[in-house]
């Protein structure tokens, strides 16, 4: 047997010719000219049995890199966290791993119930009064974010801070590109946001400010005073943050963020080299109606019993398009119930408990690095990610480190050209002192090895 389900028969085929009143294949492309048809063979390999393709397959994945072979100090948006075993237990049910949008909630309770708890703990996370149920990732929440302000302010300038995810501005200035809103790109200051540049852009046509909270850099914005600016010419607070450092960190709700948005990835999601993963977006009360996906609400059925429904579906599908909020037509729905699972194993003193870890091995990285002899850039406070200066080119460090069973930070050379020879080391409560110190060696032998001399 060649194949893991039963292929279309050459008998199928000619059936299926015979219904819609045609002899071969070919006749269903006579529309289109001979001399535009392509007539050569294409450059791709042959078709092989399953069990050699998988052979293959199997061979090209071991030429990856995971983190149970190597030790990772990559973070940069995507990280490296504790993942409760239950998480992937409760996933890969069935009646959860195969479901799609729950539009009938007579048959879909169960799936229904796990979106209703992901909005319940993103809003509790957050500060803010209310939460979709997921959207792509952390980037497009993001530019939805900013689509949505211009919207609700009818104003068409965006101020963006360059310390927020390189990735992700890029993700906003694509949106704003296609409604004729214009991007600004605010400078920062000692690893944060310039203040006194903000409040110089700051006028009567700005839509929203967007901040980082935990920033790129992995340096403590202040929110508190960046929402008081906006608001003082009737703009929004937009806030990208890492849900897990806000169990530690002031809530954005709780100083003054309209909408809260980020990447739920950090909860119990893989890396899985890049996605995919699951954006979220929490925003207020008055600005319910305006948010892009869906909401799931609870309600009770005929003999009163409690039961859960897609409340808010403002996307072009389901309404007039002129009306619709976004054409977002999804959710990361199996993606937030692993994010629900995983909050819910590790509890609100386990999830405070995993934060803190991740400031105070961060704070050992800075301290180790230091003692070593190397420059960390940015002094304020951090969470989970720190500069430092490798004196040598970070690209070239990384390949031996590599070699060495370790992924280095990200080279910083390739989004900031003021921060060549920078990497941006991300230290996790995955990471052990050991594996610290052992970066820290490493690097150093490096970095000697190159015929670098670091201060």
């Amino acid at each position: 047997m060649k194949h893991r389900y039963l292929p279309m028969t050459e008998q199928d085929q000619k059936d299926m010719l015979d219904v819609i009143g045609v002899s071969s294949i070919d006749d269903l492309f006579a529309d289109i000219p001979e001399k535009v048809r392509f007539k050569g063979e294409y450059q791709i390999k042959a078709a092989k049995s399953e069990s050699a393709l998988l052979k293959e397959l199997s061979t090209l994945a071991k030429k990856n890199a995971n983190h149970d072979e190597y030790t990772s100090f990559l973070g940069a948006g995507v990280y490296d966290h504790y993942k409760p075993i239950v998480v992937d237990h409760v996933i890969s049910r069935s009646e959860f791993y195969t479901a799609y949008t729950p539009y009938q909630p007579e048959i879909s309770q169960g799936e229904l119930q796990a979106i209703f708890e992901y909005q319940t703990m993103i809003a509790e996370l957050t500060g803010m009064d209310l939460a979709n149920s997921s959207m792509y990732d952390g980037g497009t929440a993001l530019a939805e974010a900013g689509m949505l302000a211009a919207g609700h302010t009818r104003r068409k300038k965006i101020l963006v801070s360059e310390a927020v995810h390189p990735i992700s501005k890029d993700v906003v200035t694509t949106y704003a590109y296609g409604q004729s809103i214009e991007v600004i790109s605010v400078p920062m200051k000692d690893g944060v946001t310039d203040l006194e540049a903000l409040q110089a852009l700051i006028d009567e046509d700005t839509a929203a400010v967007m901040v980082q909270y935990p920033n790129f850099y992995g340096q403590i914005e202040d929110v508190a005073k960046i929402s008081d600016m906006v608001h003082a010419v009737k703009g929004l607070s937009i806030v990208s943050s890492n849900p897990l450092a806000l169990a530690i960190l002031t809530p954005p709700g709780k100083q003054g963020a309209d909408i809260t948005v980020g990447d739920a990835q950090p909860f119990g999601i893989s890396e899985a080299f890049g996605g995919p993963h699951c954006g979220y977006f929490a925003t207020t009360t008055k600005l319910m109606r305006k948010i892009p996906g869906r909401i799931v609400g609870e309600t009770v059925d005929q003999e009163g019993r409690r039961g859960y429904v897609l409340t808010l579906q403002a996307r072009e599908q389901h309404i007039r398009r002129e009306k619709a909020t976004s054409n977002i037509c999804s959710n990361q729905a199996l993606n937030a119930l692993a994010a629900s699972v995983a909050m819910t194993a590790l509890g609100k003193k386990g999830v405070q408990e995993m934060a803190t870890q991740n400031i105070m091995k961060t704070h050992y990285a800075k301290q180790a690095f230091e003692k070593a002899g190397y420059t960390v850039t940015y002094q304020g406070s951090h969470f989970n990610e720190i500069v430092v200066d490798t004196t040598i080119d970070v690209t070239l460090l990384n390949k031996e480190l590599f070699k060495q069973g370790m992924i280095g930070g990200l080279d910083l050379a390739a989004y900031n050209a003021d921060l060549a020879n920078h990497s941006l080391i991300c230290v996790t409560e995955q990471r052990s002192k050991e594996e610290i110190d052992a970066l820290i060696t490493a690097t150093s032998a490096i970095v000697e090895e190159m015929g670098a001399h670091h201060a």
